[in-house]
């Protein structure tokens, strides 16, 4: 096992705010998961043989892009975006909004139930990348946040 690879993808987790990343190359399978404390990282799969690992250079270039992209917010589950209560509401949040942890960003439908989804972390809308109506699957990236 090449510590060295665990230790970049725990480099560019901590970056870029990542609590889960998955590494496939060759026959080398690396997930690494991070819950609650952010000092417990798992690692789920490694063999026993691993494969060479990406240049430090490309990893430190993918980790550059996701820091100046800022963080992005993914949907917790499968359903329909939606960006206001209603159709005569103003929207959640807009780009340029300032939202902490418990404001409601959006709501996603999901079998005829209406879910209100919290920011997950504080910060400010640069960007919505989905439109009202949309169906997003589980990990889609829904906010970029500064």
């Amino acid at each position: 096992m090449d510590l060295t690879l665990v230790k970049e993808l725990l480099a560019l987790m901590d970056e870029s705010g990542l609590t889960e990343i998955h590494y496939a190359q060759g026959d080398t399978e690396i997930r690494l998961s991070r819950k609650g404390d952010p000092a417990h990282a798992i690692v789920a799969s490694v063999p026993d043989n691993p494969a060479l690992p990406v240049p430090a250079t490309q990893a430190h270039e993918a980790s550059e892009e996701v820091v100046t992209a800022g963080k992005v917010f993914a949907s917790p589950m499968v359903g329909t975006f939606y960006s206001r209560p209603n159709p005569e509401s103003d929207p959640f949040v807009q780009v340029g909004d300032r939202v902490s942890k418990t404001d409601v960003v959006c709501i996603l439908e999901a079998m005829k139930v209406f879910n209100e989804i919290h920011g997950e972390f504080d910060g400010t809308v640069t960007e919505i990348l989905v439109s009202d109506g949309d169906a997003v699957e589980f990990d889609q990236p829904l906010f970029r946040y500064e």
